[in-house]
């Protein structure tokens, strides 16, 4: 997407130096648009980690060129070292998110890859820098056609309303910095827009990172979209005063029967776009699909993480970049940074295949090979 007007991805291979890879540390965003470069597998597991890259999409191509430079850099003396070192990497890029399912996924496929690829290491190696970027081109067309299929949904309700602006709220950053273009949640917005249907986008700050406030309002702005950045609590009074035409969230994560694991906060959203009779559309690539799980509330894992995200917060102060603290120091703190909508409060899911019901008739019917016997 656009930045300062020049398109940019998310991740990507330095243009002189393919053994670097390259991203924009989202830590410093809206205030300073910092580029990073990535040479080792112990860089990337950080990034992952401290959330210098951050949202499924992102989360999974980061792991596919984190495997990448892991290939480069183990050991070149056998094939069984060689594969011994990749499957230590992997581990420790799986282990620095668990919710997110794309960051797995990537780390399976690249090793799946690796092992069919012959005995030559030079081949396996070659194969990992192809699959890192086959499955950062896949995140961004398959974010694309989400954008195709979705806007559909905006469509109708700006007919409906007779060419007035349709007013979509969000959660969090489901954005293009949430994956490698495009954007998931975002993606239908983009693409209305760029069509020139009016629309207006309610952001939620999205404590305790305010990944929304931070991010989707800078994309969104760089893009030229009208949006308005609210407090978290402030959308249930939007919608009882019809002031919300339609809520499009992401997911890190949503089992094939259709319940969603998303940024915390977005149950609630859920349950007021029901009690309001409001549509809820889930947006994701097929790569944020658990096939394995089908309760989400029982089997998805949720992250916490540490209580320093919520007691304190970050801004511009003074044209430099600080901490404040918002909480007496003695007070203890609890980070759950996902919870889990069941697929009840769920209107539909959009994919890059098409918009189903979130049920696991609806799923496996856009995705049949994944049917069990």
């Amino acid at each position: 997407m656009n930045v300062h007007g020049k398109h940019y991805r998310t991740i990507w291979l330095k243009e002189d130096d393919p053994r670097v890879v390259q991203i924009i540390d989202q830590r410093w965003l809206p205030h300073k648009f910092v580029v990073e470069d990535l040479t080792d597998v112990d860089q990337v597991a950080r990034a992952i980690q401290e959330m210098h890259v951050r949202g499924a999409g992102l989360i999974g191509a980061t792991a596919g060129y984190g495997m990448y430079l892991a290939a480069l850099h183990a050991p070149k003396d056998s094939l069984a070292a060689f594969m011994e070192a990749l499957a230590a990497a992997g581990e420790q890029l799986k282990a620095t998110r668990p919710t997110a399912v794309n960051l797995a996924w990537a780390v399976e496929r690249q090793l799946a890859a690796m092992e069919a690829a012959g005995d030559d290491i030079e081949e396996r190696i070659q194969t990992a820098f192809q699959v890192a970027q086959d499955i950062a081109d896949e995140d961004a067309e398959a974010c694309r056609r989400i954008g195709e299929h979705g806007v559909q949904i905006i469509q109708e309700i700006s007919q409906r309303k007779g060419g007035e602006p349709v007013n979509i709220l969000t959660h969090c950053n489901a954005g293009w910095l949430a994956f490698v273009d495009y954007g998931s949640a975002t993606a239908p917005i983009y693409e209305a827009h760029s069509r020139g249907i009016p629309v207006h986008v309610w952001v939620d700050e999205t404590r305790p990172r305010n990944q929304g406030a931070r991010l989707t309002a800078w994309e969104l702005g760089q893009h030229g979209v009208p949006h308005t950045v609210i407090a978290d609590n402030v959308g249930g009074h939007l919608m009882q005063h019809g002031l919300v035409d339609l809520v499009i969230t992401g997911t890190d994560r949503t089992t094939y029967t259709g319940d969603v694991a998303n940024k915390i906060g977005t149950y609630l959203k859920a349950l007021a776009a029901h009690d309001n009779g409001i549509p809820f559309y889930v947006a994701l690539p097929s790569s944020s699909f658990d096939w394995t799980i089908q309760d989400g509330l029982a089997e998805i894992p949720i992250e916490e993480r540490g209580e320093e995200e919520v007691k304190y917060i970050q801004g511009l102060h003074n044209g430099e970049i600080v901490k404040v603290l918002l909480t007496p120091q003695e007070s203890p703190a609890t980070n759950y940074s996902f919870d889990v909508t069941p697929r009840r409060y769920v209107t539909g899911l959009i994919t890059e295949r098409g918009i189903c019901p979130a049920s696991e008739e609806g799923v496996l019917g856009l995705f049949p090979e994944k049917r069990q016997s």
